[in-house]
């Protein structure tokens, strides 16, 4: 049997990718350019989306969720990365680092799952264009974004109570860029092998059940694309499925490598590079993959700009 010398902790160091690089300064100004960008396009397109009515309808107001996640899971972790490097201090409370863990794990759960929902939209739009309205009615669309945060935060409350009843003896530093569980159990005094595996069983079930529904539903999306008649329907349709299988591809990738992937196959650099991949870097990217060549977002974007407040041409 193994002991150790115990000490109970009641603060963190988090040894985040600042830290471990070899140019803080200019990866510092990344994560802030990379903030700025997130706040600023997902902004913008929550802002789009309310104003305009023409985007009213059920694909939007996905987005506007999407938009509204990215927005608030990014600043859970870009502002105290930043403001701890120019601080000089990289330290967080017990208390801190497990609300730090249930708003990062909220969020990203339900992301996963809202981006299931979404690829069921696109499934009806595609194959039941008649019926689309009838069938994400309101109800239904609050109904997904409901389920998507009550499962979410479940889920994290769980796993966050969990997580901290543990007493943490090894060392007060954390190599990660925020307090996650699978580094956080590293520095456990006692035996977490059995709820590794209950954490590696919930990672499957929130991360490979929504990719399959994801997978199933743009097999038969894409079915029936190539037998549209209309070769301007079956662009635009291609169009925003690719959209939607790239946000797709980046998250899942990287949320899999974290929480699916056995912790043999992780290291301390490794996570921290794509901890900001998925907490700063997608973020910021998500509106621009959705939004770039969208017409419809475009259209709204000057007609907002042609207009002031009072609704006359600028």
């Amino acid at each position: 049997m193994e002991f150790w010398n115990i000490t109970l902790i009641d603060s963190f160091f988090l040894i985040g990718i600042l830290q471990d690089s070899s140019f803080p300064e200019l990866v510092c100004f990344i994560i802030i350019l990379l903030y700025l960008v997130a706040m600023a396009s997902n902004g913008l397109l929550l802002m789009l989306i309310v104003m305009d009515n023409r985007l009213h309808v059920p694909m939007y107001f996905l987005l506007s969720q999407l938009s509204l996640m990215d927005l608030l899971f990014t600043s859970v972790v870009a502002p105290k990365t930043v403001i701890d490097y120019l601080c000089g201090q990289n330290t967080i409370s017990f208390t801190n680092c497990g609300l730090q863990m249930f708003l990062a794990l909220t969020l990203g759960s339900a992301e996963d799952i809202l981006l299931a929902f979404m690829a069921y939209d696109r499934y009806v739009a595609i194959r039941h264009p008649l019926n689309y309205m009838i069938i994400m009615r309101p109800k239904v669309c609050w109904s997904m974004v409901g389920t998507s945060w009550l499962l979410a935060s479940l889920n994290a409350l769980v796993h966050t109570i969990y997580t901290m009843h543990f007493s943490f003896c090894r060392t007060r530093e954390i190599h990660h860029l925020l307090c996650e569980i699978p580094p956080l159990l590293n520095l456990a005094c006692a035996e977490t092998s059995q709820y590794k595996f209950i954490l590696y069983t919930t990672g499957v079930t929130f991360l490979l059940i929504p990719l399959s529904t994801i997978i199933t539903s743009y097999t038969l999306v894409l079915n029936a694309v190539f037998h549209m008649p209309s070769t301007q329907g079956r662009e635009k349709a291609l169009f925003t499925c690719s959209s939607h299988m790239t946000v797709v591809g980046m998250y899942y990738g990287a949320a899999m490598f974290m929480y699916v992937l056995p912790s043999a196959y992780h290291n301390p650099q490794q996570d921290n590079i794509l901890s900001v991949f998925y907490t700063i870097v997608t973020p910021a990217l998500n509106p621009l993959i959705y939004s770039l060549r969208n017409k419809d977002v475009l259209g709204a974007l000057k007609k907002i700009t042609r207009k002031g407040p009072s609704g006359q041409r600028v």
